[in-house]
């Protein structure tokens, strides 16, 4: 019997980039799903009929509700994540159906891990916070992890070129991550930092090289430490491509009044600006990302500093890669582990490293 895989938000570029890995690697029928139809029909006819198009707003409860019953696995796609309750999650839960996410910020992480005795009761697997960054930026680090006898430091750093391939959801997803201080844990305590502070100068893989990035709000800056207990210190930084976005941001971050960046006018209207502007410098840029985890800890009795670098061309693909692959997983019955859980404590290294290598994606490992 063939799967049924619904993907909510799977117009998107995200959404379609996960649509076209799971079209590449399994067999499932894929319906994606959109707020209108204009364009639905385009992307039905793409992967010969393995993907067809749902016209479906996720305020439509009953229709939302008959297409997770209808399904074997959701992957909820549709952004930002900083608006959306877990209505999704719940309702997967109490039909039994399988869920991932791609969610990128941690209002919205901290409530679907309220939900893990319930996934976990109902033997429902859900993984949340897949993707690139968070995602296998995760699994990156606790394949670093695992190196050490005690990891004691994380420092995670991502660089977008451009778009980075993805739409005007991402830009707004930039800009919601700036409107609050947030909390990191730092030296075993949790410090409240400002967004898009402390640049640091990062050495990244070729074409990048040393690259600035900035204090970022994300997911894994506090489950990372939930998920590696002897972990005192967890960074997490972001940077663009070219260096003049940074700088940009940082005014929007330090200099626009608070009240401003909290009103949705003045993140849509920011979010079409950079898009516009993005649309332009990506084709000198390109529209790739770099993935850099850095772990500090003990080994054989003394200090040491592992480092895992990933670099794509494409960050849309890498995410949709990142997503699929887990799907994949999912639905080949070689994952399994009821609840709810962010990707790095719930995808294995090994599986992890067979997905990575099966899409030809290449992390490279060294000892600092």
């Amino acid at each position: 019997m063939t799967d049924k895989v619904l993907i909510l938000g799977g117009r998107g570029r995200i959404g379609s980039s996960v649509a076209q890995d799971l079209a590449n690697y399994t067999q499932a029928q894929i319906t994606i799903t959109g707020r209108s139809a204009q364009t639905g029909k385009s992307v039905s006819s793409s992967s010969k009929g393995q993907v067809e198009f749902l016209v479906l707003d996720l305020q439509e409860t009953d229709k939302l509700r008959e297409a997770i019953a209808n399904s074997n696995l959701v992957i909820h796609c549709a952004g930002p994540f900083h608006y959306r309750d877990t209505n999704v999650l719940e309702t997967c839960i109490a039909q039994g159906v399988n869920y991932l996410d791609v969610s990128d910020h941690r209002s919205y992480t901290s409530k679907a891990l309220n939900y893990h005795e319930q996934a976990a009761a109902a033997g429902v697997t859900a993984i949340i916070n897949t993707g690139i960054f968070p995602g296998i930026s995760n699994s990156m680090v606790r394949q670093d992890v695992e190196q050490f006898d005690k990891p004691e430091k994380i420092h995670l750093s991502y660089l977008v070129s451009g778009s980075g391939g993805a739409g005007i959801t991402v830009m707004r997803t930039t800009f919601l991550g700036l409107q609050h201080p947030f909390a990191a844990w730092i030296n075993g305590k949790w410090e409240i930092v400002k967004p898009y502070s402390e640049r640091e100068i990062v050495e990244f893989p070729s074409p990048y090289k040393d690259s600035g990035v900035y204090w970022f709000d994300m997911p894994e800056t506090f489950t990372l430490p939930h998920a590696f207990p002897s972990v005192k210190t967890v960074i997490t930084k972001f940077g663009s491509v070219p260096d003049f976005y940074n700088h940009l941001t940082w005014i929007a971050a330090h200099i626009f009044p608070k009240w401003l960046m909290q009103r949705r006018y003045a993140i849509e209207f920011l979010s079409y600006v950079s898009h516009s502007m993005t649309d332009f410098t990506d084709n000198f840029t390109g529209i790739g990302v770099a993935v850099r985890s850095e772990v500090t800890g003990q080994k054989n009795g003394k200090t040491a500093v592992y480092c895992s670098n990933l670099v794509h061309e494409n960050t849309a693909i890498a995410s949709g890669c990142g997503t699929g692959s887990i799907a994949q997983l999912l639905l080949e019955r070689k994952l399994k582990k009821p609840g709810v859980y962010p990707v790095e404590e719930a995808l294995p290294t090994d599986l992890f490293e067979y997905s990575m290598e099966s899409r030809g994606i290449k992390i490279h490992h060294n000892w600092l």
